[in-house]
């Protein structure tokens, strides 16, 4: 029979009344897709477990990000750094490098190299200090952190430079990988899942629906007549099987290292998601992204359980925070007659390549585009003696005929624009910045790409549960404040 969560808060509240001090263990908690309005709605289905527990006992609140949302680690940085892009490097998933004129990720480090993956990266570009890296600097060794994820870049953000391990989950193999530059091994607890047998029992579900299929809010038609049937191994990081790999490594981890179990403060930092193998947007539009959530629920009751039983209630706290990915859907905004198109970034850098030899001779005067920022041929111009600054505002200018731009500036005027002054760094953008009108995706190479989702100023939800006593001040509606309510 699980704990009466409620009941365990009161007792916590009325311990350490009198007192607030630090808890032992913070477990956050960043989850692809999670929306505010899929809670609300979701909520009549979850008569006990996690969503519910926090629904009923956590600090709750919605914020805003206050620069612009890629859908990818910008998001993850913000949260745990506190600051924004431009600030902590991190405006998306990629860059573009103007050597090779070619994007890369953006963590991507040749020094390191990955620990049972080839994935090459480190949290070496990111310049402020994240949650963790604050504790390892006020309490060294003794305090440790620890980040478990389903994806390389969002895992490496969430422990930051200083934890003590930083694993995510190999969508083909299902085990555990990291990069060297936490060390040459996995956390011991890390390595026995890779070889028990767990993984293989997971594995082996297949996921079909929780419930009637006819009582889901909003099944497709599909799903009314066949339902929906998965085994891992078709979308691993997109079914509940992948969350339920998380928080049952997490607790192994936990029980190894003791985490929580001294008056040292711990962290304990996962990725999950809400985001389904069919889903097109992070908006309820299936009956199987209902089903993420039912799953989530389970699992979050699980881990908070579980680690009340162990750590002690008082002296836990549990932090989500949900992280836009794929942003609005597409067709329903279509079918409400709004303008949702895609705008093709190569496009319109072959178009300006076009204007500017017009202009100066048959040259290569722009090295690409990509993401919102056309990168002009420095080298070039300098050789000619040309005026930089004169080009920018010829190309910002040019730009502004495009259908679709909202607004093009060249990079240094472009700090006059709230959002593209958070969000702008020597990184992330080009000579010349753009901004699009609402509901434009950004493509490239005519394809999608999915970092590169425009989703202007979305919401997320926070809650911050802990069985002690804590007071939250009013007021919070950015993303960038989070940090500092967890800073004890």
């Amino acid at each position: 029979m699980r704990t009466n969560h409620l009941s365990l808060a009161i007792i916590g509240l009325l311990i350490s009344i009198s007192t607030w001090s630090a808890p032992r263990l913070t477990v956050a908690v960043v989850v692809d897709g999670l929306r505010q309005e899929s809670l609300d709605k979701l909520r009549p289905y979850w008569q006990q477990g996690g969503l519910r527990t926090l629904s009923e006992e956590a600090y709750q609140t919605t914020v805003r990000f206050p620069h612009i949302v890629y859908g990818g680690a910008e998001c993850v940085a913000t949260f745990m750094t506190g600051t924004t892009p431009s600030e902590h490097n991190i405006a998306a998933d990629t860059y573009f490098r103007r050597s090779d004129r070619k994007p890369h990720a953006i963590l991507e480090d040749s020094d390191e190299h990955g620990i049972g993956c080839t994935t090459a990266i480190s949290p070496r570009n990111l310049l402020a200090a994240t949650i963790g890296d604050e504790l390892r600097i006020r309490y060294g060794e003794r305090a440790h952190i620890y980040a478990l994820g389903l994806d390389a870049n969002t895992t490496v953000l969430m422990a930051g430079h200083a934890a003590d391990g930083c694993c995510w989950l190999n969508a083909k193999t299902a085990q555990w990988v990291s990069s060297s530059y936490y060390g040459e091994q996995l956390p011991q607890a890390l390595s026995t899942w890779n070889e028990g047998t767990r993984r293989q029992e997971l594995l082996a579900r297949t996921w079909t629906p929780r419930i009637d299929i006819d009582l889901y809010n909003s099944p497709t038609e599909q799903e009314r007549k066949k339902g929906f049937s998965y085994t891992p191994n078709d979308h691993l990081l997109r079914t509940p099987v992948a969350n339920t790999m998380v928080i049952e490594s997490a607790l192994a981890l936990q029980k190894q290292e003791h985490l929580g179990e001294d008056n040292i403060p711990d962290l304990l930092c996962l990725h999950l998601t809400t985001c389904s193998p069919q889903a097109t947007s992070d908006q309820l539009r299936s009956a199987e992204q209902e089903d993420m959530y039912l799953w989530l629920n389970q699992d979050l009751g699980y881990l908070i359980d579980q680690l009340a039983h162990i750590v002690g209630v008082q002296h836990l706290r549990i932090v989500v925070v949900g992280r836009p990915l794929l942003g609005q859907d597409t067709e329903a905004l279509r079918a409400a007659r709004m303008p949702a198109q895609y705008f093709n970034v190569d496009r319109a850098a072959a178009l300006t390549a076009t204007y500017l030899m017009a202009l100066y001779g048959t040259e290569r005067w722009v090295d690409g585009g990509y993401g919102q920022s056309v990168y002009l041929n420095r080298t070039l111009i300098e050789q000619k003696h040309l005026s930089l600054p004169q080009l920018q505002q010829q190309v910002a200018a040019f730009l502004m005929d495009f259908e679709g731009v909202a607004a093009a500036f060249p990079f240094t005027e472009a700090l006059g624009s709230v959002a593209l002054a958070n969000t702008v760094n020597k990184r992330g953008f080009g000579d010349v910045v753009f901004t699009l009108q609402p509901h434009r995706l950004l493509k490239a190479d005519d394809k999608t790409v999915l970092d590169h989702v425009v989703e202007a100023d979305p919401i997320v939800p926070v809650m911050i549960w802990s069985g002690a006593y804590q007071a939250f001040p009013t007021g919070i509606n950015s993303i960038t404040q989070i940090k500092e309510l967890l800073n004890d």
